[in-house]
């Protein structure tokens, strides 16, 4: 295996059934459960991230006249319910895990100590990071690097819904779009791609750690990465 522990982030919008509007889709959730059990199965050890843009962004706070600062910890609140619902998903597929949250729901999710997350993942569970960092003005791609880092992950997993990785421009909108294999820190904060915050993409410099950025539309792509093929994009020290 090319990681032996990881921290997978996950958008919320990955997550939800466009079609009907529903926040959460069965199957959606059932194939990244899927996928993270065979991680798990190859003994790798999984912390996961999942933002809340399929239940609450800013953009809704402001157009409803919800300052920023509540408007932040309501989307802490939905990326609660999405670990919830996905540690829901992977116990029934037999996977044990641990929904530690930043902001304190003690009756549905143990507190967040990064020691103790440490121990669970020594422990073979999958631990869901929710609640973000537990402060407001802070994304979720800047969750994903804190933890990283107080995990000691290897490497984060961005796992993309609609793309394959990184482009100079919106594939989506420009068909001229470049492909970018693969980038140092540095490409990305010059460049300004929008890959993750420059919070996220600062606290990464010079700790060596490794950003991969794939398609999830198939699930067979998380075993790919992890067995070290080169598919997605790459972001590295240098």
């Amino acid at each position: 295996m090319k990681y032996k522990r990881i921290i997978l982030k996950l958008s919320g919008e990955a997550l939800a059934d466009k079609k009907d509007g529903t926040i959460l889709d069965n199957e959606k959730l059932t194939n990244v459960a899927l996928a993270v059990k065979s991680m798990h199965e190859a003994g790798v050890e999984i912390g996961i991230v999942i933002g809340a843009g399929n239940i609450f962004r800013g953009k809704i706070a402001s157009k409803i006249g919800v300052d920023q600062t509540n408007g932040d910890y309501m989307g802490m609140l939905g990326t609660i319910m999405n670990c919830i619902a996905l540690s829901s998903t992977l116990e029934k597929l037999g996977v044990t895990t641990r929904v530690m949250t930043a902001l304190e729901v003690n009756k549905i999710a143990e507190p967040y100590i990064y020691k103790k997350a440490i121990a669970h993942l020594n422990c073979k569970k999958v631990v869901l990071f929710a609640g973000g960092t537990g402060n407001p003005y802070f994304t979720t791609d800047t969750c994903a690097s804190l933890r990283a880092l107080e995990i000691n992950a290897d490497a984060i997993l961005m796992a993309k819904n609609g793309v394959d990785g990184v482009y100079d421009d919106d594939p989506k909108i420009n068909k001229n779009a470049k492909f970018l294999k693969r980038l140092t820190y540095k490409d990305i904060l010059k460049k300004n791609l929008h890959v993750m915050d420059q919070t996220a993409i600062t606290m990464l410099e010079g700790k060596h750690k490794e950003v991969r950025i794939f398609s999830m539309d198939n699930i067979d792509n998380f075993m790919k990465i992890i067995n070290g093929e080169d598919i997605g994009s790459t972001i590295t020290e240098d």
